[in-house]
């Protein structure tokens, strides 16, 4: 297998329908080794259609380039309550994705 699963949380805002069923915020993605090409996203917004948007924005990119892309492009096109936590979670896979890069790389 070519791929490692890696998580980023982040803490909701309050009155989010996500917020009833979680306290964070998490994004989850499937990450070549090779290339660090995201290639599959989601995370736990509550409706489908929140998760399909997010994984759109984010396959494709590597994380071998870094975070600004995806994130500047997170931070144009989600335009929902949960943007700045998006944007956290992101930044937090980012870290975790460095940490297995430092001991497996």
């Amino acid at each position: 297998m070519n791929t490692v699963f890696i998580a980023g949380h982040a803490r909701l805002p309050s009155g989010m329908a996500a917020k009833s069923i979680y306290e964070t915020l998490t994004i989850t993605a499937e990450i070549d080794k090779t290339y660090g090409v995201i290639v599959t996203a989601n995370c736990t917004l509550a409706t489908e259609h929140g998760r399909d948007f997010v994984h759109h924005l984010l396959k494709g990119h590597s994380l071998q380039d870094g975070i600004d892309t995806p994130e500047h492009i997170m931070k144009e096109h989600y335009l929902g309550k949960a943007g700045n936590a998006l944007v956290s979670a992101l930044n937090d896979l980012y870290r975790q994705y460095e940490h297995y890069q430092e001991n497996h790389g």
